[in-house]
């Protein structure tokens, strides 16, 4: 196709795309409040928390992982702050993923909470 010249499926394409971003709207940010300050907090409590099976490796291998405790107890967003190996790696975050927590509690309501859990072989 030549430069400056559409086909009419082309032209239908940019007429959409075009109305989609002309059309869109944001709206202000209502809740402007400032957060509430946790005078009682409870740290989250470990239900199911299996180790991985990792098969033998090289000793001083290290495998430590970043997570978020939500308020339903389940770990969301595992990230590998040090890496061993892709295997290792991904034995790990399967088995974090599976954890189940009793979330933190701000004032007596859960909270979301960060948490890092190291694995090594020594």
């Amino acid at each position: 196709m030549r430069l400056g010249s559409m086909s009419a499926l082309d032209k239908q394409e940019n007429d959409v795309w075009a109305s989609t971003f002309r059309d869109a709207r944001f709206s202000s940010i209502t809740n402007t409040e400032p957060r509430t300050t946790c005078e009682n907090t409870a740290a989250p409590e470990p239900l199911a928390t299996p180790a991985p099976l990792l098969a033998n490796g090289k000793d001083g291998a290290r495998i430590v992982i970043s997570f978020i405790i939500g308020t339903d107890g389940q770990v969301h967003s595992p990230l590998i702050l040090r890496s061993s190996d892709d295997a290792r790696d991904s034995t790990v975050l399967s088995a974090v993923r599976s954890w189940k927590f009793r979330p933190a509690t701000c004032n007596g309501v859960p909270a979301e909470s960060d948490g890092t859990v190291e694995f090594s072989r020594r």
